[in-house]
């Protein structure tokens, strides 16, 4: 029996062409989590759902699914996108990127869709980037079993100083290190425990950036992100990376 749903709020993650006038989406919902469904007929020039299927839009969209590929029967844009130009846009591709590579379909993140929906509209609205980045980042390896460890020490269960290094280790957590050996890979007990309360700091963001990169590299495995490869190009300032 297909299951049907209604007025589901929903983004458009990826799209890309399914035979002559179709698409192959997913979407990210707020009751279902990532799902996936071909928009029939979507690609005509007088199709109903041409101009509201494209990422960033907010939506509210109808399905039904008998299988793992769902069958869009209706989407309504609900409100205009957030802006996102340059870097902003940028951001916002690296973060629907990360969805796709972590979320599995068919479950149910109603927190992640919230964050995701608060993350655009700060990138939208001039915040700058890279603190929105580490909190998406943290509190989207929470939702999937991944968070990290920010109060205390592996081992030996120490909570962290705050003016102490840790070599962090995704698969256990954080190890102090001396001073000298925190020089480049470590990261200080201040950045995790500022990345913990949410309060990120300037001088704590080159840190916290190098940590989410190792450990999400850590998730993905070999395949790198190819928004990550598009920051790193010749042409951007490295500063501004993902």
């Amino acid at each position: 029996m297909a299951v049907r749903v209604h007025q589901q709020p929903a983004y458009v993650l990826h799209a890309r062409a399914y035979r002559e006038t179709s698409l192959l989406l997913d979407l990210l919902s707020r009751d279902h989590g990532r799902v996936a469904m071909v928009a029939r007929g979507a690609k005509r020039s007088r199709s109903r759902w041409r101009n509201a299927l494209q990422p960033f839009r907010p939506l509210l969209v109808d399905w039904s699914q008998r299988s793992d590929l769902g069958t869009l029967t209706g989407a309504e844009q609900v409100a205009a996108p957030p802006a996102l130009a340059g870097e902003a846009l940028y951001c916002g591709m690296y973060l629907n990127e990360l969805l796709m590579r972590l979320l599995h379909r068919g479950d149910p993140h109603p927190d992640v869709f919230q964050h995701y929906r608060q993350a655009l509209a700060e990138l939208a609205s001039g915040a700058a980037p890279q603190p929105v980045l580490r909190l998406f980042e943290r509190h989207l390896l929470d939702a999937i079993g991944y968070g990290l460890h920010l109060e205390r020490e592996f081992g030996n269960d120490a909570p962290l100083e705050a003016g102490a290094w840790y070599d962090y280790r995704p698969d256990r957590g954080p190890v102090r290190v001396s001073e000298a050996a925190g020089r480049g890979r470590a990261v200080s007990g201040g950045a995790l425990l500022a990345l913990q309360s949410g309060q990120l700091e300037d001088r704590h963001l080159p840190e916290l950036r190098r940590l989410m990169r190792r450990v999400i590299a850590y998730h993905l495995g070999d395949r790198p992100l190819a928004s990550q490869v598009l920051f790193a190009g010749p042409s951007r300032d490295k500063g501004h990376e993902s």
